[in-house]
């Protein structure tokens, strides 16, 4: 893919050096610059990396949604629904998110079954538990998922206790005292969370 973008990129644009990357390699660039640490990105999807200050030097695959990607916003959508259909959450938090989503168990099982790229609908429902992370129930759901990834990904990489661990994306950051929970838990500690990698990545560029 990679490979592609730059030849794209050359065909259509008259420069000399073209760079095309992985949106890990840039996420750890965003977050580490030229240190080295494990990078995490947590958004509609969920990845991370041993990033050696220039290269991702080992990787535990995210697996996706079905498999993996855990603390992801697919997943924690999954999650959700699941426990709204299977009345694992209060009866008043299950009927309010059905009401402000306008959702019943037949559109849902629709959206998720027939219809294309369900893991975006998954994630598109996300803002409910941040906007109800107070409750117990949504809290413990989160902070559980939120370990998930620590344990079968972060903890993967060795040392990780003594690396810095960083991340990236929409999820790490509205739910970044969640993840710090998480961390704590697992004896790990969060040097940075980012939104987005742009002004990371502009400021990795420009000192180079």
């Amino acid at each position: 893919v990679c490979r592609t973008v730059r030849r794209a990129i050359r065909a259509n644009i008259p420069v000399d050096a073209v760079e095309a990357h992985s949106d890990l390699l840039g996420a750890a660039r965003a977050i580490f610059g030229r240190e080295s640490g494990i990078a995490c990105i947590l958004g509609t999807g969920a990845n991370s990396g041993y990033y050696n200050g220039t290269l991702i030097k080992d990787h535990i695959s995210p697996l996706g949604y079905i498999l993996g990607d855990e603390g992801s916003g697919a997943v924690l959508g999954r999650h959700l629904i699941g426990d709204v259909l299977k009345h694992q959450l209060p009866r008043e938090l299950c009927d309010r998110f059905l009401d402000e989503y306008n959702l019943d168990s037949a559109a849902i099982l629709r959206r998720v079954y027939k219809e294309p790229m369900p893991n975006r609908f998954l994630a598109s429902v996300t803002p409910f538990l941040l906007k109800n992370i107070e409750e117990p129930a949504i809290h413990r759901l989160v902070l559980n998922e939120f370990k998930s990834f620590f344990v079968r990904n972060v903890a993967q990489y060795d040392n990780y206790r003594n690396l810095s661990v960083g991340f990236v994306g929409s999820i790490a950051f509205h739910y970044r005292n969640v993840l710090e929970e998480a961390a704590a838990a697992l004896d790990t500690t969060i040097s940075i969370v980012l939104r987005t990698p742009m002004e990371g990545l502009v400021r990795y560029h420009s000192e180079a």
